[in-house]
């Protein structure tokens, strides 16, 4: 089993790393997401699995690695979030 870490922008809270380990989880391979939010890292542990895909899932969702960041993706992780904190 391998393990990556990654460090994005904009987890601001637990809806964030809800929103984030429920979308995770669905990419095939990745067993488990750990995530961090003071240090805005994202731990996953699997087999088989395309980091690309990784990181497109969490642009998608407003959550760019370090670096990256935009409004427009800040935006939408303000909706990430709260779709989290319903679920």
């Amino acid at each position: 089993m391998k393990t990556q870490t990654i460090f994005v922008e904009n987890i601001k809270c637990a809806g964030c790393m809800t929103s984030i380990k429920h979308a995770l989880l669905k990419i095939k391979g990745i067993a488990k997401v750990e995530i961090n939010q003071d240090e805005e890292k994202i731990s996953l542990m699997g087999n088989k699995y395309e980091l690309s895909e990784v990181i497109d899932s969490l642009n998608r969702m407003g959550y760019p690695q370090k670096g990256e960041n935009t409004l427009f993706k800040q935006a939408k992780s303000y909706v990430s979030c709260a779709i989290g904190k319903m679920s």
